[in-house]
């Protein structure tokens, strides 16, 4: 089956919401980026809630058939970026997010906050 870029974001939410990630934030950066449609930005309080969170997205495309074209950082589990063409998701422990402040860097791409919405119900 074929995901519109808005259901896999929804499904990449899906899967942090399930591992307690904090603060999850989804961007619409289209027209702002040749590099991707959206970030999805959340964060874990530890490198194991980093990794699960991870973990659990990575498990939640694979049943979904969406392939994912690059992983990074996984190892050290501080700043996760999973590669999804149109999609690039960034799982952060706590304190690097507050470092980098991707979200500051990308203030004027608008929140989506409907895909959020629908998960927290």
């Amino acid at each position: 089956m074929e995901f519109s870029v808005e259901q896999i974001v929804q499904k990449v939410v899906q899967a942090a919401h399930k591992k307690k990630a904090l603060d999850i934030r989804v961007l619409d950066i289209r027209g702002l980026s040749m590099v991707a449609d959206y970030f999805v930005i959340c964060s874990g309080n530890s490198r194991t809630q980093v990794e699960a969170i991870t973990e659990a997205i990575e498990e939640e495309l694979e049943q979904a058939g969406v392939s994912i074209q690059g992983l990074e950082g996984k190892e050290g589990a501080r700043w996760v970026l999973i590669d999804l063409g149109d999609i690039v998701v960034h799982v952060f422990h706590r304190d690097d997010r507050e470092f980098y402040q991707l979200e500051h860097l990308w203030g004027d791409a608008p929140s989506v906050e409907p895909l959020l919405e629908e998960v927290e119900r």
